[in-house]
């Protein structure tokens, strides 16, 4: 296999991981999506490599830009999955840190109560 279809079939792998990835976006599976994406990073290099290396003919030329259009537009849709998560996230955390909040506002004292006895005590006169 020359450098020009080895650098087209790691764009098509690339494809088959941005399909997997934007599955695993759409399912909510986000542990599953950061390992499968730190193993596209290290194809992403390859890329890089392979790209400096290879010259790509009119018909390999085509299929890359067919490729790269493709993940373009799957990477757009997992951005928006990835963006909706992280909204979810940050309204999950300002709900458990009002939580808290009115937990130290209201949550009952220790030995309160007992104050208030002892206060009402006192205004009846008894000891």
């Amino acid at each position: 296999m020359d450098g020009g279809q080895q650098l087209i079939a790691s764009y098509e792998l690339l494809l088959q991981q941005s399909k997997s990835m934007l599955e695993l976006a759409r399912r909510g599976d986000w542990v599953a999506l950061l390992q499968e994406k730190s193993c596209g990073l290290v194809d992403a290099e390859r890329l890089r490599q392979l790209e400096a290396r290879a010259s790509l003919g009119q018909q390999e030329q085509l299929r890359k830009v067919e490729l790269l259009e493709q993940i373009l537009a799957l990477d757009a849709e997992i951005r928006t999955h990835l963006l909706a998560r992280r909204d979810e996230l940050g309204r999950l955390i300002m709900n458990s840190s009002r939580q808290r909040e009115l937990n130290r506002t209201y949550r009952p004292v220790v030995g309160a109560a007992l104050v208030y006895q002892a206060a009402d005590r006192f205004d009846k006169g008894l000891p």
